[in-house]
């Protein structure tokens, strides 16, 4: 395993990736946002969806995620239709325009890194991908739920303050005189009484 310094110098060179995001967002066309572009990407690679499932893969609000698709819809690059299982919901299509769009922001990405990454080797860009993938594999599914440590077993929850504490029972009233006799245990409900046998009664 790696030491403690490299991870540290792993986190800071992760926070520089903002500039590497920075710059393609730059050559983004203007009525198309990065959130705009992500959607785009998304209906490509996983096919038509429900508004929800989207908004799972964005890992973003489901307001969010309407913003992008009313956007996109406007343009003529999506279709939203009715989902038959549904009507609620709407199903997102990938049009033919807005196929043509994500071509040209590939084109765009892939010439803005060509041109950045032009020193670089074949083996060293087949290494950052192998590893960027590698470390996106790691860190799992965007949709992976974030963890929250277990809840305590209820024997160990705090005592709830707010409630007084139940009042102790009231002692039995005295019994009348009895003569004295072996007396026999009756049980009725959760109390324990006791009685003379008829040989003993008065």
């Amino acid at each position: 395993m790696a030491e403690q310094a490299q991870f540290a110098e792993l986190v800071h060179q992760l926070s520089a990736v903002g500039a590497v995001k920075r710059d393609l967002g730059r050559i983004l066309p203007q009525d198309c946002s990065a959130g705009s572009a992500a959607v785009l990407t998304l209906l490509a690679r996983h096919g038509d969806m429900r508004m929800s499932n989207l908004s799972e893969l964005l890992a973003v609000d489901m307001s969010v995620t309407s913003r992008h698709a009313a956007h996109l819809a406007e343009r003529g690059w999506i279709l939203r239709s009715p989902d038959p299982a549904d009507k609620r919901s709407r199903i997102l299509h990938l049009t033919p325009e807005g196929h043509a769009v994500l071509s040209d922001l590939y084109r765009r990405s892939t010439d803005l890194l060509a041109e950045r990454l032009g020193d670089w080797t074949d083996a060293e860009v087949g290494q950052l991908v192998g590893l960027l993938t590698r470390l996106r594999a790691s860190f799992g599914d965007c949709r992976t739920v974030t963890h929250r440590p277990p809840s305590p077993p209820p024997e160990l929850s705090p005592p709830d303050l707010s409630q007084p504490e139940p009042s102790p029972p009231e002692p039995p009233p005295p019994t009348a005189h009895r003569p004295p006799g072996p007396p026999i245990p009756v049980r009725e409900g959760e109390r324990m009484q006791t009685t003379r046998t008829p040989a003993q009664a008065t």
